[in-house]
């Protein structure tokens, strides 16, 4: 397994920000991707994930309306894309293979950060 994703990406607020995350080693329709952030100091913390098979999405109620999830099966690439930045998105994003009952495929993407400052 691998999931291999973007760089760090610095954001002023306000903006917006993409990150991909390229799966490789598994069948990529066989598991969902969860989109998991780490802010600095603070634990980890469940954004939602995304059903590669058919684009069907599941959002924490924290990020409706400013989170979009991707999947294209194709290039067995995810992408999360958060809008309206505020310093406190600063986190390191991480997407994972997950089975959508509490076990992750190891290892994690490599979580790139996302430094949100003016």
């Amino acid at each position: 397994v691998q999931l291999v994703q973007s760089g760090a990406e610095l954001r002023n607020p306000g903006a917006s920000v993409k990150v991909s995350c390229k799966a490789s080693g598994y069948t990529f329709t066989s598991y969902y991707i969860d989109w998991v952030r780490q802010a600095p100091g603070q634990g980890l913390e469940w954004m939602g994930r995304i059903d590669p098979v058919d684009g069907h999405t599941k959002y924490a109620q924290k990020f409706q309306g400013r989170v979009t999830f991707t999947a294209d099966t194709s290039t067995t690439t995810a992408y999360v894309e958060l809008s309206s930045l505020r310093s406190e998105d600063t986190a390191k994003y991480y997407c994972a293979g997950s089975d959508g009952f509490g076990t992750s495929l190891n290892p994690w993407g490599q979580g790139p950060q996302v430094p949100v400052s003016p």
